[in-house]
């Protein structure tokens, strides 16, 4: 309900929410008021002061707060005490720690405003059973009726329960035997009540409201009936069995843990017992004078009205002479009151609760189950349970996972156990939480109170643990499921009451209560009245209780109730389902299994052959969704297959890729277990509807799924291989799986491929066996290009169309437009237009032209095109085009009444459908496609294709800018904080803002903004640009990514003061390598432009300080960058070292042209840079930089080793992959050529240094080989593969030169510059054994030798065929010495990066020759094969490059064996060595003898072209 529509006093905590952020309120003190359970009670009662230091609101805010809450507070409506509370100063909880009557006072009157009728226990029933609510009032006191129905009589007892034990018997048998006196002569049952006001005189409360009494010992109040024998005497006897002991009703008070109780005592006068009898009695009275009890003069009662009093001595005649007319009045009401009652119709009753009064229960309407201790003849009564759609249990049973329920359901159906600690979301989206709790895909079946069999230890509690501890959890599992997770209307809450009733279960109703606002989705079904009884009186705290009876089934066994709702449920809810064999038979597959395979969408042979056609508008429905852009479904290739509607177009690609997945053998020698087929498409294009159409027309040849998204690639794996293998006699030969995986990134294509190739493996399915074939559909701005990566396992669909397409579209569309009006088939004509832009931009112009600007459905209309242009599959929710709509206040003052009367939530939310539809206008209504996600049914939508969205965009435009757009949706803050599909929405508005295109996603070209700032930077204004950023940066809770992009806007645009402030701002927020490379970044720009604004004449020192200071600053950052990222686990960043490099090039240029230009001056300058020199020019202007300037050289050549190091590794681009929002903004193509490039640069500035004699040669040697192009090993291995031989010779004889001064590094390239100069020349000065015996100055401590060194050692010493056992044994040591500590430092480099970063590159092969010739570079195996670069790709991917003969004559086969997917082979004195493959795939099952080839990389040797011997 609205919280505009009840009083303040009535809001809950989530109205007092609303109310807060309807008046504007920061959404962060909005969440801190609802964690201290600020209701419309404490609303009323809190201050500024309160505000300030409980809450930590700012002045202004709470100010407002307390001004609006006064406006709305008419003045004759305050009472006196808000009137104090609204002036006074003092804090909330100062006022709280008060114990004064005043106090006192002002809180009975406060509880006058909540108070609700309630009934009063059933008459004669257990106290036990039912509960009173505290401050309720019951019906006033009455008299005589008709002798069966009680009267009543109150008594407040708040001070005589007080007192010590004897004076309480005496008061409250004084009480008791006056009321059962008068009872019992008048004949009438009654019931009076100790605990409820009896006078209007008590301040605060009103006559019949319940406060309770607190009881310490029962046994008194129950002993005070022992003064029946005192006072009545002779008719004790009867008296006795007239009045009943007395029942202890207890009163809750959802605010407090002391416990009260209401003690009534019935009184029942049989006839049989009073029968001819007037009864006196002598009251007993404490006298306080003798401090004793004394009886009062026996004294004659008789009920009048609804007060006991004495019959006068007057009377007393007339009333004895009418005993027998009393006693014949008793008679017959009491025959009277033997009639059977006529029973309330419960089936039917039922049938209107849980199915709307319809024929069935409405099978897309979510259950929500809340339930205890199940009994054994509770379990053999709930297969209707079983056919719900469930969507969580809220299970009290402990032992449920044991005996109980959920051993139960779990049988038939799959379940995901959690609890309600569970339901806090921590640091993920609503859309991680839901992944990760895997809900809509399986029951969430949360134990609400521990769990036995759990080994954890979840012990339940009792009930006032409970509520410390759980209650808050469950509460906030309930607000999270009906405010963020579920939509009003979309399920159904039902309270299973199969056991006695316990506190904590009634806290859940009052959860949902509070958070559904209404009772009209809850039911409560209790099979015994004693139960219900108890569920009523806690109930009433929140509803009255015709409203709990009007939504409770009593009574009803519950097996009576299993069978009323199977019969509301068609025999088809559970259809048989069918998937085909290897035997060409079919088999059934279980819902269970199909459950507990929950990553996928299984599509069966028999798939929607349950549908009920007779139908007309649901076909209809179908197919004009589909006609008009909407998503196929399985149900319009049904339609089409039984001839209900036309044929499917059967694109080009289609048939291709059927005739592909045809030809494709199930076993071949060369064939893979896992097959890859993609299907690149632009959106809109029909690349989705292909993919399906391949799949239901193979679901009879193969096991058909689709992936469901947030699922791991492992998960998937796991339930592809059950699906696979279900029911199938023989693991080893069953039909493949064709799985349909939908717009998944690269990385988990690569990772399912990976999983489903070891699960195979370990399976020993036999070798060259098709198991599985993975369809890939992936949305592309470029769907030809991405093709060529891999042309004959990809596909491209396109817009455009072949001619025998164009003739399908054209019949299709001659039958289409006679049986639908054109709105309805706009984009299949489109689609046969090709989407010609011309036309599109005609239909648009047409359709928007007069279209009113104004009104805020065009302004819908505007955003969502935006969104749709610039956002992939980007969609509007309802809720948020509502909000935007204003159509919550209209629907719900409008048309509540009506709902309320109907009580029918589903028809409720088609009414809203309905309802918004018509607030659309026309152009909305052509315009805009419905979706509905099959989930949560959380209705949105979008513009019918991306082409139109565009046109529409331009369209509507006018004079507005498309800046303009986007910062007035940013601002729009009703859409910003709506809350159902709040994740999808804020996700779509963040790539609008910062998401680049990135080629290698599919997209035209790189961008380095999002393209919608590119757009406004091109087209309109960077300040624009600037403004949306900032926009979006406070939308977002000031994220570190926004202001990350701020900066690199700013610095694009050579506003680096700005830049600079904006980067510290992000890196103050998030200071990750990224960030901190942005910093930098900033600086190096900076610095690049005072460099051009210097120019290249007239350099001075002087001149030239802020921009060598900038250059500085700039180098400082990208090493803090650098620091960054070596802590980082889960990314490869290297920019930094690269960005360093660029710098300091830069920089020592400058520094070049301040000193003179002749050679003079040169050599000054770099004996300034290399030496402790310092010449007169520079050392006052630069004073504070020379000794950062003198480590210039070392920095440079320490970053180009590093970089050198990373890229023998890997040699990858350097944004490595990163996705639009981290990625590195530096870029370089070719890494390797670049660093041979600045090495070459390095060592020619610095080859000419005149350094002192004593380091002269080792300097200026190493400057020589740099300035040849080596100086490390990833530039010597690349002169190698440029085929560079003189340079690498001269190398060579520098370091001959040397005379052996030299260190490990130099050692290092030295022996890699004799490996690669023996690749290419026949005659090398150097031999393998002057190697290997050079390779003994590295360390002999194999931890201390660098990654290269150990490196060199796997290469110099793998064993040759001519050496003997001894030699072999030497140099297997070395090499397992070796490969340890190299994987070592693998594993350091790897870190925590997903596979497609990790890509370990093969350096060199292991040939036939002897020597130096054994050793054989990639790059030549490269050359052998003159192949188009696609197809060696595939030949390299595919392992067919190591079958081609020319390979195979160049490399050596090592022997090996088998061993659990492992390979070794016989190191040193027999010793396993392992080594790994290359490609895994290739490895055999089980133990076999195999050959390989083994390649050399830095990871250690791997085997590639595993096959299995032969030959012993």
């Amino acid at each position: 309900m609205d919280h505009r529509s009840i009083p303040i006093e009535d809001w809950t905590e989530s109205q007092v929410s609303s109310w807060l952020k309807s008046i504007q309120i920061n959404e962060k003190y909005i969440d801190k008021i609802k964690e201290e359970e600020v209701n419309g009670q404490i609303l009323l009662s809190i201050n500024e002061e309160y505000l300030g230091k409980k809450i930590g609101m700012k002045s202004g805010p709470a100010h407002l707060i307390i001004t609006k809450r006064n406006e709305m507070i008419k003045p004759s409506q305050m009472t006196k005490g808000q009137e104090v509370t609204v002036s006074k100063t003092k804090s909330l909880t100062h006022h709280a720690g008060k114990e004064s009557n005043a106090h006192s006072n002002a809180e009975k009157k406060e509880h006058t405003k909540f108070k609700k009728d309630c009934k009063p226990r059933p008459f004669c029933k257990e106290g036990t059973d039912f509960k009173y609510v505290k401050y309720n009032v019951l019906q006033p006191e009455t008299g005589v009726v008709d002798l069966i129905l009680p009267c009543h009589e109150y008594k407040s007892f708040e001070t005589a329960c007080m007192l010590d034990r004897t004076r309480l018997q005496a008061k409250l048998a004084k009480e008791t035997l006056k009321f059962a006196c008068g009872c019992m002569n008048m004949r009438s049952n009654g019931t009076i009540h100790f605990g409820v006001m009896d006078s209007r005189d008590d301040t605060g409360y009103v006559h019949g409201e319940i406060t309770g009494i607190p009881v310490t010992e029962k046994d008194m109040y129950v002993d005070a009936l022992d003064y029946i024998e005192k006072c009545f005497k002779s008719d004790s006897h009867l008296v006795r069995q007239c009045i009943h002991p007395p029942e202890f009703v207890e009163v809750v008070d959802m605010n407090s843990n002391e416990k009260k109780y209401v003690v009534e005592i019935d009184i029942v006068p049989k006839l049989c017992v009073v029968s001819s009898k007037v009864f006196s009695v002598q009251l007993p009275n404490f006298k306080e004078t003798s401090n004793k009890v004394e009886l009062e003069k026996k004294t004659v009662y008789r009920r009048v009205g609804s007060k006991t009093e004495p019959v006068s001595v007057d009377d007393q005649g007339e009333f004895f002479s009418q005993v027998a007319y009393r006693d014949n009045c008793r008679r017959e009401a009491e025959n009277t009151s033997n009639i059977p009652d006529v029973h309330e119709d419960l089936g039917r009753k039922l049938t209107e609760l849980i199915a709307d009064n319809k024929k069935f229960i409405d099978k897309e309407r979510w259950h929500i189950l809340v339930t205890n201790k199940f009994h054994k003849e509770h379990l053999d009564s709930i297969d209707f349970l079983l056919n719900l759609r469930i969507f969580s249990v809220f299970d009290f049973d402990p032992d449920s996972k044991v005996s109980g329920f959920c051993s139960k359901y779990d049988k038939y159906h799959a379940a995901n156990l959690h609890f309600l600690q569970d339901y806090k979301i921590q640091d993920q989206s609503l859309k991680e939480f839901e992944c990760s709790l895997h809900l809509f895909e399986q029951v969430s079946w949360i134990f609400c109170n521990g769990r036995t069999d759990f080994r954890r230890k979840e012990m339940p509690c009792d009930e006032m643990s409970w509520i410390q501890t759980k209650k808050s959890l469950l509460t906030e599992a309930v607000s999270l499921i009906c405010n963020q997770i579920l939509p009003r209307g979309t399920f159904l809450v039902i309270f299973l009451l199969t056991s006695p009733l316990e506190l904590p279960i009634v806290h859940t109703f009052h959860a949902f209560f509070a958070e559904m606002q209404g009772h009209e989705d809850i039911i409560c079904i209790s099979e015994t009245q004693e139960n219900y009884n108890k569920w009523e009186g806690y109930a009433t705290s929140s509803c009255s209780a015709e409203t709990v009876s009007s939504r409770s089934i009593v009574g009803m066994k519950m097996n009576h109730v299993n069978a009323t709702i199977q019969q509301l449920q068609p025999s088809s809810s559970t259809p048989s389902r069918c998937l085909p064999l290897s035997s060409k038979a079919v088999c059934l597959l279980e819902t269970v299994q199909e459950e507990r395979m929950s990553s996928l969408e299984i599509l069966s042979v028999n798939q929607c052959d349950d549908t009920n056609v007779d139908f007309k508008d649901e076909i209809e429905r179908v197919e004009q969704d589909f006609y008009r852009g909407g998503k196929v479904s399985w149900i319009s290739f049904w339609l089409s297959e039984k001839k209900y509607v036309g044929e499917f177009i059967e694109r080009d690609v289609y048939k291709e890729i059927s005739k592909l997945i045809s030809d494709t053998p199930k076993w071949s020698m060369d064939q893979t277990p896992v097959n890859d087929i993609k299907i690149y498409h632009l959106p809109g294009s029909g690349g989705s509807t292909i993919a399906r159409h391949v799949l239901w027309n193979n679901r009879k040849n193969f096991r058909c799924a689709v992936v469901k998204p947030s699922f791991s690639a492992s998960a998937v794996a796991e339930h592809a291989v059950k699906l696979r293998e279900y029911e199938e006699t023989d693991v080893k030969n069953c039909l493949p799986v064709l799985l349909l995986v939908e717009d998944f990134e690269r990385e988990f294509l690569g990772d399912l491929r990976k999983e489903l190739e070891v699960a195979m493996r370990t399976k020993k399915v036999v070798q060259g066996t098709l198991c599985f074939t993975l369809l890939s559909c992936i949305q592309s701005r470029d769907p030809e290009k991405m093709r060529k990566e891999s042309p004959f396992q990809s596909f491209a669909v396109t817009h455009k169309l072949s001619a025998d397409e164009k003739r399908q579209f054209e019949r299709k569309m001659t039958k289409l437009e006679k049986q639908y009006a054109p709105e309805y088939i706009i984009t299949a004509v489109m689609m046969s237009k090709e989407f010609n832009r011309q036309y599109v931009e005609k239909f648009v112009k047409d359709l928007l032209e007069g279209i009113n600007r104004s009104l805020v459905v065009t302004r819908l209309i505007l955003y969502v095109a935006l969104l749709n242009t610039y956002v992939q599959n980007s969609y509007l929710s309802q809720s948020h085009c509502e909000a935007l709509l204003l159509l919550t206040m209209e629907l719900t003052s409008e048309n509540q009444e009506t709902t309320a009367k109907n009580k029918k939530p589903s028809s409720e939310n088609r009414f809203r459908r309905h309802f918004f539809e018509s607030s659309l206008s026309v152009q909305a209504k052509v315009l805009f496609l419905h979706l509905r996600d099959e989930k949560t049914y959380i209705q949105s939508i979008r513009i019918i294709n991306p082409v139109v969205a565009e046109a529409v965009l331009r369209q509507l435009l006018g004079g507005q800018q498309q800046g303009e757009v986007a910062l007035h949706l940013l601002r729009e803050k009703v859409l910003f904080q709506n809350n159902f599909g709040k994740d999808h929405y804020h996700k779509f508005l963040r790539n609008l803002c910062i998401r680049r295109n990135k080629i290698r996603e599919g997209d035209k070209s790189d961008t380095l903004f999002s393209p919608l700032i590119e757009h406004v930077m091109e087209k309109e204004t960077p300040e624009m640009a600037v403004e949306i950023l900032e926009e979006a940066y406070r939308c977002f809770g000031e994220d570190a990514f926004f202001a990350q992009q701020l900066a690199r806007l700013h610095y694009t645009n050579e506003n680096f003061w700005d830049a600079k402030t904006w980067a510290e701002v992000a890196e103050k927020k998030l200071p990750n390598s990224f960030i901190l490379d942005t910093k930098g970044q900033v600086f190096k720009r900076w610095f690049k432009a005072k460099r051009k604004l210097l120019g290249d004449g007239n350099l001075t020192p002087e001149s030239t300080v802020d921009a060598i200071a900038t250059a500085l600053e700039a180098i400082d950052c990208f090493k803090t960058c650098q620091e960054a990222a070596n802590s980082e686990q889960e990314t490869m960043n290297n920019s930094g070292y690269f960005a360093e490099v660029e710098v300091e090039c830069d920089l020592i240029n400058l520094i070049l042209k301040v000193f003179p230009t002749c050679s003079k001056g040169h050599a000054m300058c770099l004996q300034y840079l290399v030496e402790g020199y310092i010449p007169e020019l520079v050392m006052k202007p630069w004073e504070k930089f020379h000794s950062k300037l003198k480590y210039l050289h070392k920095n440079l050549f320490g970053a180009l080793e590093r970089i050198s190091e990373d890229l023998s590794y890997f040699q990858t681009d350097i944004d490595g992959g990163q996705d639009g929002f981290h990625s590195s903004e530096f870029k370089i193509r070719n890494p390797i050529r670049w660093l041979a490039a600045k090495t070459t640069w390095y060592g020619r500035l610095f080859s000419d240094v005149p350094v002192p004699s004593c380091s002269e040669s080792q300097f200026s040697s190493r400057m020589k080989i740099c300035a040849l192009g080596g100086g490390n090993i990833t530039n010597i291995f690349s002169l190698l593969s440029e085929k560079k031989e003189e340079k690498l010779a001269e190398i060579v004889q520098v370091y001959c030169d040397q005379k052996g001064n030299l260190d490990q590094i130099q050692v290092t390239n030295y022996i890699a510059s004799q490996i690669a100069l023996g690749c290419l020349s026949d005659t090398p000065n150097f031999n393998l054994q002057d190697l290997q015996k050079l390779s003994e100055k590295f360390p002999k401590d194999r931890s201390k030798c660098q990654p290269n060194a150990l490196f060199l050692l796997t290469l110099l010493f793998w064993p040759e065929d001519n050496d003997n056992e001894h030699q072999k044994d030497l140099k297997y040591e070395i090499i397992t010495s070796a490969v340890d500590y190299l994987k070592k430092s693998y594993t350091s480099k790897r870190k925590e990066v997903p596979q497609k970063e990790q890509r370990i590159f093969t350096h060199f092969f292991l040939g036939k020759g002897r020597g130096l010739k054994k050793i054989v570079h990639k790059s030549k195996m490269e050359n052998l094969a003159q192949l188009p670069l696609s197809q060696k790709r595939m030949k390299w991917f595919s392992g067919d490059v190591w079958k081609t003969p020319e390979i195979t004559a160049l490399l050596r086969h090592v022997q090996g064996w088998t061993e659990n997917g492992n390979i070794y082979i016989e190191g040193s004195k027999g010793k396993a060595l392992k080594i790994h493959a290359l490609n895994s795939n290739s490895v055999p099952d089980g133990n076999e003898n195999v050959e390989f080839f083994l390649g050399f990389t830095f990871n250690g040797p791997v085997a590639c072209g595993v096959t299995v011997s032969k030959t012993k």
